[in-house]
């Protein structure tokens, strides 16, 4: 019985000392997917940076079905970043800086659904039509 407890006892402490390593390594170099819901501290003095435009429908046509899906998570990330800053920003009662990206957001990612639907109805199985329908409705 002694035997069994000291053996038990080694391999919980072996087991926690390992596990304490390997959450400090963790911690050290992992990266927090919270941190992407906030923008990247910028120095007061840096300049102003230039934000781009909305996708345009043409530019999304030209684009494959997984290309547009990868563009709908980035634009869908990008509008919760912009969304948890400006609900942040709202209850320390400081103004949203540029305010203007979260409509160019909104227009690419509703351009996004609207090509993707306009394949959808030309897809002459109607099987497969339906199926792609279903799934851009659960965007």
């Amino acid at each position: 019985m002694m035997m069994l407890s000291r053996y038990f006892r080694r391999t919980l402490f072996t087991a926690a000392r390992s596990e304490g390593c390997a959450a400090s390594m963790a911690s050290t170099t992992a990266h927090n997917p919270l941190h992407d819901l906030f923008e990247k501290d910028r120095k007061p003095d840096d300049e102003k940076p230039v934000y781009g435009r909305s996708w345009k429908a043409s530019e999304l046509r030209l684009k494959s079905w997984d290309d547009l899906n990868k563009l709908w998570f980035v634009l869908l990330k990008e509008r919760n970043m912009l969304m948890t800053q400006r609900q942040m920003l709202h209850t320390q009662n400081l103004r949203f800086p540029n305010p203007e990206r979260l409509p160019k957001v909104r227009k690419s990612m509703c351009r996004i659904k609207h090509v993707l639907t306009e394949r959808a109805i030309d897809e002459p199985d109607s099987r497969r039509s339906a199926e792609m329908k279903r799934i851009i409705n659960a965007l």
